[in-house]
């Protein structure tokens, strides 16, 4: 098992990569209650491992990370009596840990959480960072809180139940922390991806390590997304608009977005046109998308980038590449993003 530590002004987190969900209730000494989060299909393969604990279970999928749910397991909590003796785990997967950080730092005005991610994309990002939101009216992440989790538990042999399409999604994230912060990553990626995705201890293990030393780096010096911390926003302005209005998986939405941002580098920000094609060599090898197929609504697509919560009257800041490994925040008018989604469409 390998550890790391992230500082960060709303607390500190404890990140155990490679150990056993087994061992979950040890992170929760002195809790009065432990009470865990989960969705149901993350129950059905693994509920029998969260004995010692309370399971609120929700429905899995997008559709459910809404106010809706929220409002459903503060009735739970109530019901079990939890006050702020407990500690709340979420055991899932990005959503799962999404909502289990809002619910328990809003309720009782905060209790102390913990994560055990069980995908591929929620152990290299969302369980890791602080950021805790749920989704409104479509709007993705628009309400929401930064505060860290005491701990967050990868367990590798969770990823063994993953479909390929949920293993590609993570990747997707893994790219995407290797292309704005770690070229050595990103050639190791380039060479080495199969063996991550067969989940060869090793890779599997280098790649959700140093994937979160690089969004550990900057959280670190920018919780609160004021500068430096919209760089892990690369490929998510047109990802996120993408997603909302395909209802397309989040990592292959931010394929896409990626390959949109790295075509606006190229002429934004004189990133090498061989970078910007080894980056779409490598997630094409991954198996994701890099264009909209015909499904694709251009001009819904671009209404959402105008919803954009990081819009600036006809604007919006971006994180873009300078080159493999380097990223910076440039505005980007809505005419060029219009322009470069006409392209993907």
């Amino acid at each position: 098992m390998r550890e790391l530590a992230l500082s960060a002004p709303s607390g500190s987190s404890r990140i155990m990569l490679g150990e056993s969900i087994d061992n979950l209730k040890s992170y929760c000494q002195g809790a009065g209650r432990i009470v865990a989060i989960t969705d149901r299909n993350v129950a059905r393969l693994y509920g029998s491992r969260l004995k010692g604990m309370d399971v609120i279970e929700m429905e899995a999928g997008e559709a459910n990370k809404t106010t809706r749910t929220v409002e459903m397991i503060y009735q739970k909590l109530l019901d079990l009596e939890a006050d702020r003796t407990s500690v709340i785990v979420g055991v899932g997967g990005g959503i799962v840990c999404d909502i289990t950080g809002f619910v328990a730092s809003t309720y009782m005005r905060g209790l102390p959480f913990g994560f055990a991610p069980t995908t591929l994309l929620a152990q290299v990002d969302a369980s890791v960072g602080g950021k805790n939101g749920v989704n409104f009216k479509g709007y993705k992440n628009i309400i929401g809180v930064i505060r860290q989790p005491s701990f967050c538990l990868c367990d590798f042999d969770t990823l063994k139940t993953l479909p390929d399409g949920e293993m590609r999604c993570g990747f997707a994230e893994a790219v995407k922390h290797a292309a704005i912060g770690d070229a050595q990553l990103f050639s190791y990626l380039e060479g080495n991806w199969k063996k991550a995705f067969s989940l060869q201890r090793t890779a599997i293990e280098k790649v959700v390590h140093d994937s979160l030393l690089v969004k550990m780096r900057i959280v670190s010096a920018d919780e609160s997304e004021k500068g430096e911390r919209m760089m892990l926003n690369f490929g998510h302005t047109i990802g996120h608009a993408i997603e909302k209005t395909t209802g397309m998986p989040h990592g292959e939405a931010i394929s896409i977005g990626m390959i949109a941002a790295a075509e606006l580098s190229v002429s934004k920000c004189n990133l090498p046109k061989k970078d910007a094609e080894r980056l779409g060599a490598l997630l094409k090898g991954i198996g994701l998308p890099t264009r909209l197929d015909a499904g694709g609504d251009r001009d819904r697509v671009l209404d959402a980038i105008r919803k954009d919560k990081k819009r600036h009257g006809e604007g919006v800041r971006m994180a873009l590449l300078e080159g493999i490994g380097r990223a910076r925040i440039a505005r980007v008018e809505l005419g060029e993003m219009e322009a470069v989604v006409n392209d993907m469409c």
